[in-house]
């Protein structure tokens, strides 16, 4: 019943740009927060942005802020990241994870999140 999906991933050059989505289903989208997580191969799962369930707070890992803007429209049940100056670091399966409505912890646990989409494969490289 509860879908996430994410789109817009896809082969990008350095400095290059792209807008990923997550579209909700299923559940009470504008009732919770939301991140978007990453992971490279061989790497952890890295919180990357998140925000609040009105959209009025928004938060970044070092390594993303001021290249990458969080932002959802709850009328679509859409989330969206939209990514500028992009790096060959920043090559990843990006995620979007719905937030668990207590007991939170480090934004970078996967047991943070309730629900959570297939993912989209980011690759940056010349």
């Amino acid at each position: 019943q509860v879908q996430l999906v994410e789109s817009g991933g896809g082969p990008v050059q350095p400095g290059g740009s792209l807008k990923l989505s997550c579209a909700g289903s299923g559940y009470a989208f504008g009732n919770y927060h939301m991140s978007w997580l990453r992971q490279a191969p061989g790497k952890g799962l890295e919180w990357a942005s998140f925000i609040n369930n009105g959209g009025r707070t928004t938060s970044y890992a070092d390594s993303v802020k001021g290249r990458f803007t969080i932002s959802r429209d709850n009328s679509k049940n859409t989330l969206y990241l939209e990514m500028n100056s992009l790096q060959p670091d920043d090559t990843a399966v990006y995620y979007c994870g719905v937030a668990r409505q207590t007991n939170m912890r480090s934004l970078e646990r996967r047991d943070n999140y309730i629900y959570w989409g297939q993912g989209t494969q980011v690759t940056v490289s010349s």
